[in-house]
């Protein structure tokens, strides 16, 4: 990664890892990390899709907000989150095949995150020059963040939306804006792990049922393992962002 810069900042209200080359960046990618990971814990993302995009890796400007909060049972070892959760009541609702029932819950803190990771994006967005070109996503916690914020909140939607191992909360809203048309000029990508111990397989697809109605187009990318990114939605994602800055624009 010769030549290129990275450095921690405050963007908007959120410290983020940025990386990036120069100043000729054209398109924000902003990736949250999940539940009890460290704030750079999606960090190694940048040299991948920096590899695979080559020369067009400097029309790109990488974000990688670190969450707000640190619960005293994670941040021992040096976790975080977006907002508190109880995993041990989340294992088994998933045990118990009955994580549906939280998909309807609008989780306790996520609106705060929600916009504090607005201002994040509105920051990032100024700084580009307002041409409101970016990709938004995360993983687990920070997929469930970011979907909720594209879809309830009056910043531009994204370009691409990146769901990695995310589910499925807040439907009524979620639904509402949906319908409404806020993912109409949205490509989304969403990967989830059959054998998910903590968010439902089951539950990733009834999200998906939901969205690719309402996008500009959508794929799924199901693969045989735990809770995790595979290597095939970091490839797919990679195409699609050189995709974004291969036709000039």
């Amino acid at each position: 990664m010769s030549g290129w810069a990275a450095k921690t900042e405050k963007v908007g209200q959120l410290d983020c890892r940025v990386i990036q080359h120069g100043d000729q960046a054209k398109v924000a990618v902003i990736l949250c990390h999940g539940y009890g990971a460290p704030g750079e814990d999606l960090v190694s993302l940048a040299e991948v899709f920096i590899d695979f995009l080559g020369d067009s890796a400097s029309d790109f400007r990488f974000i990688f907000p670190a969450a707000p909060l640190q619960p005293p049972e994670i941040a021992v070892y040096g976790g975080r989150a977006w907002w508190e959760i109880n995993m041990a009541a989340l294992f088994a609702a998933n045990q118990a095949s009955a994580f549906s029932q939280l998909h309807d819950k609008t989780p306790p803190g996520i609106a705060e995150a929600t916009e504090m990771l607005v201002s994040t994006i509105t920051e990032t967005l100024a700084d580009l020059g307002g041409s409101g070109r970016y990709v938004l996503g995360g993983f687990s916690q920070g997929a469930m963040l970011t979907m909720n914020t594209t879809l309830v909140t009056q910043v531009p939607p994204p370009e691409l939306l990146v769901q990695f191992s995310g589910t499925l909360v807040c439907q009524p809203q979620w639904q509402t804006h949906l319908d409404a048309g806020r993912l109409g000029q949205t490509d989304v990508v969403q990967s989830h792990g059959r054998q998910d111990p903590i968010l439902p397989f089951s539950s990733a697809q009834t999200l998906f049922e939901m969205i690719k109605k309402a996008c500009q187009s959508a794929k799924f990318i199901p693969f045989n393992g735990p809770h995790t990114i595979p290597t095939e939605a970091l490839s797919d994602v990679a195409v699609r962002l050189k995709a974004m800055v291969g036709d000039g624009r």
